[in-house]
This record gives structure tokens, sequence and C-alpha cells, in this order.
């Protein structure tokens, strides 16, 4: 009966909507905040994905971390953090540096730059003449 009662609501949303399908959803969207029987034949089929989602997610600790998240968005603006320490000695600093090269954006070494787009060089003289050995090499073999 609910599969039935589904069916008759799309059906009547793409009516309204006159075939499109972005308003009829926008429609059935809008029915289930007033028809607890529709969303729950909506949902139906999902709930077990829906449920063991929302479960993994409190569970590992992902919801206090967005929900801190969304805290501290809200919040004035504090004052900056105080920067860290600085090394009193040469292994001090060489850890911080690695540390700081794990942590941040990777070093660029030589006259590279990730963002220009490469160029294909053009083939060699001596890649065309290796080709053309080779060809000349096939043909005299294949006559013979």
């Amino acid at each position: 009966m609910s599969m039935e009662y589904l069916n008759s609501r799309i059906k009547d949303a793409l009516k309204m909507s006159g075939g499109n399908r972005v308003k009829a959803r926008q429609q059935i969207i809008a029915w289930t905040f007033e028809d607890n029987k529709l969303l729950h034949t909506l949902a139906k089929p999902h709930l077990s994905g829906i449920v063991a989602y929302n479960i993994e997610r409190v569970a590992s600790g992902r919801a206090d971390a967005a929900a801190q998240k969304a805290s501290e968005a809200t919040k004035q603006p504090q004052a900056p953090k105080q920067a860290a320490p600085k090394p009193k000695n040469e292994d001090e600093q060489f850890g911080m540096e690695i540390l700081k090269a794990v942590a941040g954006s990777p070093q660029i070494f030589g006259l590279e730059d990730p963002g220009a787009p490469q160029k294909r060089g053009g083939v060699s003289q001596k890649h065309l003449d290796a080709i053309n050995a080779m060809i000349n090499k096939s043909s005299k073999n294949s006559s013979e």
C-alpha cells in the first residue's frame, strides 16, 4: 500500500510541475514536511544506510569535531595564538624544519613550477634517425 501511495504522490507532483522533474522533486520534499507517511515511505529503503552512517560518524568522533568546528565559526575571533618557542639547538631546529616540511606545502626544487603547463618537446633528430633505421631494416628483411 505504501509504495502505491508514494507512486501516486510522485505522479501528482509530476502533473503539478508539468513534467518538470526538478520542480516535482522540490514539491515532494515540501510535502514530506507535512506528510510523515510520504517521508517514511521515501526513506524506508535507505534507512539502514542512513542510520549506519550516522552511528559510524558519532562513534568515530567526526560528529564532535564537526560540532566543535561549527561552534568555533560562530564565536567571536580571539587573539592570535602565540608562536611555538624557538628551538634551542641545531638538532631541535633541524627537527622543526622536518616537521614544517611534512606539515606544510611541498618544497619546489630547481626551476619547476607546478602550475605551469608542461610543453611537449619536439622529436629529436637522433630519435627520427633511429626510427628510420628500424623501418629500413624491416623493409629490407621483408623484401628478401
